[in-house]
């Protein structure tokens, strides 16, 4: 599984002196299950949703604050990709493109996305909302990370992934 991976996400945020916080707790699929552990974090929780657009020509990974509705129909039209052609992606694919399995999606497994064939939207207020620090999994679901938002993009650009900032009501 992924976790193996997380002393080298761990690495490679070192590397760029990016100062992380982290609370470890029992695996969890769901948001819902997540919350109870990260009661006494300061900041904004995500949620993470690996897409492929209905001809699988495009793979997307949504990073929206946890509280936020996710439509895919009207992301779908956004990113102009056609309204109804947003489906999930299975978990094979994640597992080549971001070492991740299933419930360990994650913003920060495009370390791994190597030939950054995985396009990321991001929920804006990630990183303009004035958050102390913004939460994913590490690539595994047995623990959730802190990073500052412009540390998150530093990453993000170092990795060669330019956000798509989009806005979720």
């Amino acid at each position: 599984m992924s976790a193996e991976l997380r002393p080298e996400l761990e690495r490679f945020l070192e590397s760029l002196n990016i100062q992380t916080s982290c609370v470890e707790h029992p695996p969890v699929f769901t948001v819902e299950e997540m919350m109870p552990h990260l009661q006494d974090v300061t900041g904004a929780v995500t949620k993470n949703l690996f897409l492929k657009d209905k001809k699988k020509k495009s793979l997307w990974l949504v990073s929206a604050r946890h509280d936020r509705q996710v439509n895919l129909n009207d992301l779908a039209k956004k990113l102009g990709v056609g309204s109804g052609n947003l489906r999930f992606a299975d978990e094979a694919t994640m597992m080549e493109k971001l070492k991740v399995g299933q419930g360990c999606a994650t913003a920060l497994a495009l370390l791994f996305d190597k030939d950054c064939s995985v396009k990321l939207v991001l929920d804006q207020d990630l990183v303009e909302g004035g958050h102390p620090m913004v939460y994913f999994h590490p690539m595994t679901n047995s623990a959730t990370m802190g990073i500052r938002p412009e540390d998150l993009q530093r990453f993000l650009k170092e990795t060669g992934h330019e956000p798509v900032l989009q806005t979720f009501e």
